[in-house]
């Protein structure tokens, strides 16, 4: 005799169209009519993108090393950031740049950082903030150990971390989530699904019917959102941050996006992902979507949008002129290289140090 022991389900939330317009027969949140902080992380939308290319510019230039674009990441990641009070914890991954803005990086640091100056991953913004993480979904254990540390102290706060889809593969972000279910920690694991983990699409790495089924085999409340719809991932974060800090334990959200970029500037996406896929995903980008949304509503139009845009580009460039100033005038020596990953060195870096303080701090060579 057979009978059922459990049952699952996943649910999709969309509140916003492609077209910017509300869709039919949906319960919409609250915040929908909050058009003062809807206003203000559309600015901080269009300024992550404006960064954003900048940002690839000045690699393409020489001015900087390779780089992780966000591109038509912005609703996810401004969601992420802004839903976070300043006392919790973000572990990101490396191209969380909006969800950093939000809780005050400089764009400045950010540049230092893939510049290959370790002085940028002492950025600005939250101490307790855990530094840019290149192994892929490590962070997710990091941020599990922060909300263990909170729990035990019985302090109200959060750790929030951030995969991408590939990343929901390894180990790392499954045991975080078994931690999380098993001591009821306050945690927010959020699979940023832009459909390609480098040159392996979605269909061939899982086939698994979404991601965020995982987050319910390990016993945790799950849901899946449009990722360019910024109501949608907003409206998700608050309600899983704010059931964690009351104590009800972790939460997983799948955001639906997709990667308007390559995964780096070392890599051209051009050679794996077919155009018309990428032509039609800007259909749906989250930038153009929530700005017919606020111009629809009378609370933006394009003399804002101009303004904007000018401002933005402003405020990018004085920063690209901090970065390039930093790297000209007050270069780090090569010894760097060895000072920020341990309190005493193992006596084999020890010697690569020695070796390397030989060299001439103007760069030339022996």
């Amino acid at each position: 005799m057979a009978r059922t022991v459990a049952a699952f389900k996943v649910d999709h939330f969309q509140f916003l169209g492609s077209d910017g317009k509300l869709l039919d027969g949906q319960q919409v949140p609250a915040l929908a009519r909050d058009f003062e902080r809807l206003t203000e992380l559309y600015k901080l939308m269009v300024l992550t993108r404006t960064f954003d290319k900048k940002a690839v510019a000045l690699q393409r230039t020489g001015k900087l090393g390779t780089y992780a674009s966000c591109l038509g990441h912005e609703a996810a990641h401004i969601a992420i950031g802004a839903s976070m009070q300043e006392e919790d914890c973000f572990a990101p991954m490396y191209r969380e740049y909006g969800a950093q803005f939000c809780r005050g990086v400089k764009m400045s640091d950010v540049l230092l950082y893939w510049g290959g100056d370790e002085r940028g991953n002492d950025f600005s913004g939250p101490k307790h903030d855990f530094a840019w993480c290149v192994p892929i979904a490590t962070q997710c254990l990091h941020a599990a150990g922060a909300a263990m540390a909170y729990k035990l102290r019985q302090e109200p706060r959060v750790a929030v971390s951030v995969v991408g889809d590939g990343g929901s593969s390894k180990g790392d972000f499954l045991e975080a989530i078994n931690a999380a279910s098993a001591w009821k920690l306050p945690l927010v694991l959020v699979i940023v699904n832009n459909q390609w983990a480098i040159s392996v699409p979605r269909s061939k790495q899982n086939n698994a019917a979404t991601l965020a089924q995982k987050g319910i085999a390990g016993g945790l409340p799950s849901i899946q959102v449009d990722g360019n719809d910024l109501i949608a991932c907003l409206w998700a974060m608050d309600k899983a941050v704010t059931a964690a800090r009351q104590g009800k334990g972790a939460f997983v959200i799948e955001m639906m996006t997709y990667r308007l970029s390559d995964h780096t500037t070392a890599d051209d996406a051009r050679r794996y992902r077919p155009q018309d896929e990428v032509d039609d995903a800007w259909d749906h980008e989250p930038i153009a979507r929530l700005r017919r949304y606020l111009i629809d509503q009378q609370v933006w139009d394009d003399e804002r949008e101009q303004t904007l845009l000018e401002e933005s580009a402003e405020t990018v460039q004085q920063a690209a002129d901090e970065y390039l100033d930093i790297v000209a005038n007050k270069p780090q020596p090569v010894t760097a290289m060895f000072d920020y990953m341990y309190a005493e060195l193992p006596h084999d870096l020890a010697e690569q140090r020695a070796y390397a303080e030989e060299f001439p701090e103007d760069g030339g060579h022996h």
